[in-house]
This record gives structure tokens, C-alpha cells and sequence, in this order.
């Protein structure tokens, strides 16, 4: 892969093993061309569901619990019945990585939907039958040259709702929000849109978290214009714990173009460095917060694993 081609921080490594993984389809594990749903499921119809992505790292799953945590939330928020436990959850999760032979770099998009719709209609009383629950493993490394070159992020018009439209708490399916954002920012040649909140103030990117550093202090946007992110919160935890000042606070582009440095954070990379927001350069590209931060991140994943095994 050219640096040309590189461009997003959910860009990674081609690794050909992808193409012989066994995806869990309801519990039956399908090659990758015999996993499918029907066009009448709920996800495909109407976006109706709830979804987790999780990493699998050295012999293990990063976070499992607190990801079944959010899912479940999510699943009782849109009343939809997942249909199983959340130990019967997990282990269908491992033994569909242990049917694959998975134990290091792997990415998991763990997928719930409501199920079968009789008619295409909204109403949940037209779906027939239990949750669709789709589980796809793949190998997946971020490509190197993002987190050495870093990111650039676009201020998008599209914004982040409140709870009165979509609460963004929910990790919903229903994602043409942050769609459209990613496609503005595409289109003005960045890698991530930075979305704000409905008064203009910093909330979050199309599809992971935003910080920045001034000062020596982290700052990130308040959790009412974000989804709850897993990596978010660790940053955050492993901050206070290491005596890093990190605040929950409402800032504008004025801070986030003076800032020091900036970073992103997300399931699948983890903690990525920002180079430039809007055009302006960050002054420093993955300087010494950052660095810590992404130690203790990393140290905290490598004790959060919950073995497959």
C-alpha cells in the first residue's frame, strides 16, 4: 500500500487469511460468500439494530465485558430482545474465533438486528422470529504510515443530534449521520470528519473520538453529543489514574486550532495522532502527552483481555 492510497485511521493491512474466515450467521459459521440475510431483516430494511466492534489481541478480547455492557444498553433502548445471554453471547463470540483458529490482530463487527420483517415497515409488531446476530472476524492491523504521519480532520456542517432526534449514546445501525459527514470531509480531502454540537461547540469525529492538549491538561467534549466510547472512557481513566488532568468540557474550534496536540482514539486503533484540523498544523504530531497516553492505554488493553481459551 502507497502513501497515496492511505488514508483514513480505519485503513489496514491486507492479510489474505480474510478470505476463508467462517462468520457466524445465527450460530451456523458461513464462508465469507454464504454469509448473508435476507433482504425482509430489519438491518438491511431500516438500519434497525445495535452493533459492537471489538479488538482481539494476544490470546484474548480487549474490554469484552464493558462492549456486551453498551450492546445490551443499546438493545434495551430500542426494545429489542437480543435472545440470548450475555454469557451465551460471549460464547458464541469465542467459539466462532476459535473455529477460525483467531487469537492475535483481529477485528470482530458484532451485529444485532430485530430479525425478519414480514413487510418492509417500520413497526417492530411486523417482525416474525428472533434477533439476527452476525458475527465477523477478520485480521486487521492498522496500516503503519496513519499513525506516523497522523491525521487530518475537516469541520463538517453536518451536526451531532441531541436526544430529542437520536440520542448518540446508541451505537445504532442507523448511521447516515456520520456518513455524510465522512463524505464531506472525502470530498474536502481529509481523512475524518470533527462534527459539532447543535451550538457550535466541538463534539466528536464521524467515527471515533476527539481530544486535545493544552497546556498539559487532555480535554474531550462532554457525553451528551457522543456515543459512550469504550477507548474514550479508558483515556480517560487511565488520565486520572496516572495523574494526567483530563476534563470533560465544552471548547471551541478557537482551542482546538491552538492546541498542542490532538489525538483520536477507537476501538480499532486505538490512540492516532491529529496533524491538522481545518488546515491549521497542530503544533506538535504525537507529542509526549500523547505518547503517554498511548502507553497507559495499551498497558490497561493488554490487562483487560478475556481469553479465548
Amino acid at each position: 500500500m502507497t502513501e497515496e492510497e492511505v488514508h483514513g485511521v480505519h485503513d489496514y493491512v491486507s492479510d489474505p487469511r480474510n478470505a476463508d474466515v467462517l462468520i457466524s450467521v445465527n450460530g451456523a459459521l458461513k464462508r465469507r460468500e454464504e454469509a448473508v440475510v435476507s433482504v425482509f431483516d430489519s438491518g438491511y430494511l431500516l438500519g434497525d439494530g445495535v452493533w459492537e466492534g471489538l479488538r482481539v489481541l494476544d490470546g484474548g478480547v480487549a474490554f469484552c465485558p464493558e462492549h456486551l455492557k453498551r450492546l445490551y444498553a443499546g438493545a434495551k433502548t430500542i426494545d429489542m430482545d437480543i435472545g440470548l445471554a450475555r454469557e451465551e453471547l460471549t460464547a458464541r463470540l469465542m467459539d466462532c474465533l476459535k473455529a477460525n483458529g483467531m487469537q492475535d490482530g483481529v477485528h470482530i463487527r458484532l451485529m444485532v438486528t430485530r430479525g425478519i420483517k414480514k413487510t418492509p415497515y417500520q413497526g417492530p409488531r411486523f417482525t416474525i422470529g428472533k434477533a439476527t446476530i452476525v458475527i465477523i472476524p477478520e485480521y486487521k492491523t492498522p496500516v503503519p504510515e496513519v499513525q506516523s504521519r497522523g491525521v487530518s480532520l475537516f469541520t463538517v456542517h453536518v451536526r451531532r443530534t441531541g436526544p430529542a432526534e437520536q440520542d448518540q449514546k446508541l451505537n445504532s445501525h442507523s448511521k447516515l449521520n456520520c456518513i455524510m459527514a465522512c463524505i464531506q470531509a472525502d470530498k474536502a480531502g481529509a481523512d475524518e470528519a470533527l462534527m459539532l454540537d447543535p451550538a457550535g461547540f466541538v463534539a466528536t469525529c464521524n467515527s471515533t473520538h476527539f481530544f486535545i492538549v493544552r497546556d498539559g491538561e487532555v480535554w474531550t467534549s462532554p457525553p451528551e453529543y457522543c456515543l459512550g466510547g469504550i477507548t474514550r472512557g479508558n483515556i480517560l481513566r487511565v488520565c486520572r489514574e496516572a495523574g494526567i488532568p483530563a476534563v470533560e468540557k465544552r471548547f471551541s474550534l478557537f482551542d482546538v486550532y491552538s492546541a498542542e496536540e490532538a489525538f483520536i482514539t477507537g476501538t480499532f486503533a486505538g490512540v492516532t495522532p491529529v496533524r491538522e484540523v481545518d488546515g491549521r498544523v497542530i503544533e506538535y504530531l504525537d507529542g509526549p502527552v500523547s505518547q503517554r497516553i498511548r502507553a497507559l492505554y495499551k498497558a490497561l488493553q493488554a490487562r483487560s483481555l478475556t481469553p479465548i481459551a
